[in-house]
């Protein structure tokens, strides 16, 4: 299993990891299996999308809806973090993904990529983990 880390801005920061698990991939030398890409924590989220700045505003102004940050959380009496909305976006779009591997290559769209999402009130230090599971 590799690691890698990455900071971030928290509050719907979103980060194109792409590169960084495609290296990860590429160093195994594994021809065909499954790519499993995850973050322990729970708030935060590991997806695809097409990484372009009008789609990425897009999805942040989706994820505000989704949970607004301004909103009560029953979670926020619990630690005063106010973060209960990061808890809830975790839930929905999960803290890993698994992408499979064909050729040595990750089966990825032309215009997709892998996104690390954080949701939580704050800027952190956050670790992928890529685990290559060979067929």
């Amino acid at each position: 299993m590799a690691k890698f880390s990455i900071s971030t801005k928290g509050n719907n920061d979103i980060i194109d990891i792409t590169p960084q698990v495609i290296e990860q991939v590429k160093k195994t030398e594994v021809k065909e299996g499954v790519c499993l890409i995850s973050c322990s924590g729970s708030t935060c989220g590991i997806t695809t999308i097409e990484y372009e700045p009008n789609l990425i505003r897009d999805f942040k102004e989706f994820l505000e809806k989704l949970a607004p940050r301004d909103k009560k959380y029953y979670h926020d009496e619990t630690w005063g973090e106010k973060n209960g909305y990061s808890h809830l976006l975790s839930a929905l779009f999960k803290p890993f993904l698994t992408v499979p591997i064909e050729n040595g290559e990750l089966t990825l769209g032309t215009w997709q990529q892998i996104v690390f999402c954080d949701f939580d009130s704050r800027p952190r230090r956050r670790k992928v983990l890529v685990k290559i599971i060979k067929n």
